[in-house]
């Protein structure tokens, strides 16, 4: 397994993890009343940070761990990533666009901030399953 197809598997399960942890915080602090009443500011940030974090921390102790794995990116490495990128991006704009409509509509700002942030986790989840399933099998030709 390529390093880089590493990556792809750790920010995968740690975009999960930290959004489920998130939700979970959320919905517990909801205690009967409506979602977009409940506090969530610090949720959320203290989730983003952790993501970051874990990412880093664990992408570190594997490198450590397996120095068999080569550091050096080839084409196909780079391939992959932009693949996996222009893929995952696509639930960015997704986010962008609906938030941008629901502040013009004075929505909750609690939604529009859970929008953005359910919609790059979304991201990050299509675009790292892109990345493992094309390490898996091989490049698409157009």
């Amino acid at each position: 397994m390529t390093l880089e197809e590493k990556r792809a598997w750790i920010r995968l399960v740690v975009a999960v993890a930290a959004y489920g942890g998130y939700a979970a915080v959320v919905l517990s602090q909801a205690g009967g009343r409506p979602l977009a009443e409940t506090p969530y500011g610090a949720a959320l940030l203290g989730s983003v940070g952790a993501a970051i974090a874990a990412a880093i921390v664990i992408e570190i102790v594997v490198n450590a761990l397996d120095r068999q794995t080569s550091l050096v990116k080839d084409e196909r490495d780079r391939e992959i990533g932009r693949l996996g990128d222009h893929v995952g991006q696509s639930f960015v704009v997704i986010g962008g666009v609906a938030a941008m409509l629901m502040a013009i509509a004075d929505w909750e700002q609690f939604w529009i901030a859970n929008v953005v942030y359910l919609c790059f986790v979304l991201s990050a989840i299509l675009g790292n399953v892109t990345k493992v399933i094309v390490y898996r099998r091989s490049l698409p030709q157009w």
